[in-house]
């Protein structure tokens, strides 16, 4: 495959996962990544800053997912209601993206460092929800809250939905671990 063909950023994603999956992401190197992709360093580090970037490169289009569905969610929607609407809408994203979504958590997985940045992700998209429902009127306590439970249902209906290789539809781990939410505040 020659470097002038188009495709560059996937390829490169492309690259990086499988070779992240083969030596781990600590043991591969960002000349390794664009070898593998047939580019060259250069062209990586104009579509990546650094080679964790290849796995955290959209946070603005999850952010976005979570301000929309927060903002459209009906006026008579509860926080935490705005908060389920978001979150549901990411799974359905992700869904989409099931292989990707699946090998990226596993390499996440496998490194501390990854892992660190990956809570990183989660809570500046914490604050994007916080920031959405401050805007819908709700108190900061409350917001933050609502926040912080709809991340904490998000990380554990992934990491279900992981678990089962994507089997199902990730939407309904969400819906699950929502549900299992209800319960624990309700003392039931």
């Amino acid at each position: 495959m020659g470097r002038w063909e188009p495709n560059a950023r996937s390829r490169l994603e492309q690259a990086a996962l499988d070779l992240y999956l083969e030596h781990g992401f600590e043991r591969t190197s960002v000349a390794e990544i664009a070898l593998r992709a047939g580019l060259t360093e250069r062209t990586f580090f104009r579509h990546y800053a650094d080679k964790r970037e290849v796995l955290f490169s959209c946070p603005s289009l999850l952010q976005q997912l979570f301000t929309d569905a927060v903002t459209q969610a009906p006026e008579s929607a509860t926080p935490i209601e705005a908060v389920a609407a978001a979150i549901e809408a990411t799974a359905a994203v992700l869904q989409e993206r099931r292989e990707y979504t699946l090998r990226r958590q596993t390499i996440i997985a496998a490194s501390a460092e990854l892992q660190e940045r990956e809570l990183i992700k989660l809570a500046t998209l914490s604050a994007t929800l916080t920031d959405a429902l401050r805007q819908r009127g709700v108190e900061d306590a409350c917001a933050n809250l609502a926040a912080e439970a709809g991340i904490a249902v998000f990380k554990v209906a992934t990491r279900l939905w992981v678990e089962q290789s994507g089997q199902g539809d990730l939407s309904r781990f969400v819906k699950e671990s929502f549900e299992g939410l209800r319960a624990v505040t309700a003392g039931t």
